[in-house]
């Protein structure tokens, strides 16, 4: 069972989706409240269910918000970020080498996010 785990930052409020083994799978940006911060992670939750936009392949198909977009960084490393049905990024992941392990992230996302705990650190 994953869990959102929020802590308080320099300049605010963050969190972090993990998965049942501890693992990040996702994190926030900072918000400037621990309220928006959890207002966030319902977005997570509502929006957990998007389809993914693979931004990797040549000629993809641009969907609506919500949805998952998974890209390429500048080291060549696979990441995805959620947005939401406004446009507003809502969770990214760190890098993957494989895109395999990306995709996989994405799966994760969705099976914990809906019913996942909220744990204050």
């Amino acid at each position: 069972m994953g869990k959102f785990v929020i802590k308080e930052a320099k300049t605010g409020f963050k969190f972090d989706l993990k998965a049942g083994n501890g693992e990040i799978i996702a994190s926030s940006e900072i918000y400037s409240g621990e309220a928006a911060c959890k207002n966030g992670v319902e977005s997570v939750r509502t929006n957990s269910a998007a389809a993914i936009e693979d931004q990797t392949v040549e000629g993809y198909e641009t969907l609506k918000n919500p949805k998952f977009e998974v890209y390429a960084d500048k080291a060549g490393e696979f990441r995805f970020r959620l947005k939401a049905k406004n446009g507003e990024i809502i969770a990214h992941s760190e890098g993957y080498k494989a895109k395999a392990g990306c995709l996989n992230g994405i799966e994760s996302v969705k099976k914990n996010a809906p019913d996942a705990e909220i744990v204050k650190e």
